[in-house]
């Protein structure tokens, strides 16, 4: 998907977003800035190890990241910061709800050229300390299993869960590999449901398709 920049401009001149310009380009908060910061950005990517070309894809997936934080909600890109390196995304901030941090995790995943995403996301007043970790026992327990098996590409995979529904997002290699991964999650104590945000790759090399479904246990 082209990264719609004039979109960008168009939310800083309608003054629907409170953060500058500048600070959605990862730079000033003037023309001027934003132009510095590209091409700083050009720069250190031309000393960086990953080169100019892969520096500059990350460019775009952060871009376009934010593109969607804004689409849903002009308030997420402030609460949210976002680090691109090597097609591999960190996501750190304090966000409102549970639903904001699986929903900044997705829109991560389903960026083309996100080929793993780190969440780091807090939620500002977790809820209860016995729910918060009773999900968090599901995520770790769901995690050591997958990773445990020769089977699932575990680092593809990224594992939420919010009062005992688990949500897993990343790529599968196979509709088989991600039947494994489900199947791991219904053996987890807890677990009430199922939903897989997961992009699996098809015979045909980089050809994806998307699943999302809702599974009760």
């Amino acid at each position: 998907m082209p990264v719609q920049t004039d979109r960008i401009f168009m939310f800083a001149k309608q003054g629907r977003w409170a953060v500058c310009l500048g600070a959605v380009l990862l730079s000033g908060c003037t023309l001027p800035g934003t132009l510095i910061g590209v091409g700083a950005t050009a720069g250190i990517a031309a000393a960086e190890e990953r080169g100019v070309e892969t520096s500059i894809d990350d460019f775009k997936i952060d871009l376009e990241i934010k593109r969607r934080l804004i689409d849903e909600d002009d308030a997420l890109v402030t609460m949210i910061s976002t680090e691109v390196h090597d097609g591999r995304v960190l996501l750190t901030g304090i966000v409102d709800t549970p639903e904001n941090r699986i929903f900044a995790n997705r829109v991560a995943w389903e960026t083309t050229g996100v080929n793993e995403v780190i969440n780091e996301l807090r939620v500002a007043g977790d809820g209860s300390i016995m729910q918060a970790s009773k999900d968090i026992f599901i995520s770790t327990e769901l995690r050591a299993r997958i990773m445990g098996d020769r089977d699932v590409k575990a680092i593809n995979y990224s594992i939420e869960t919010v009062r005992g529904t688990v949500y897993l997002l990343g790529i599968a290699q196979s509709s088989d590999e991600l039947t494994r991964v489900v199947n791991h999650a219904r053996n987890v104590s807890g677990v009430r449901n199922i939903i897989p945000y997961v992009r699996i790759k098809t015979p045909d090399a980089d050809a994806i398709t998307e699943t999302a479904t809702n599974q009760k246990i």
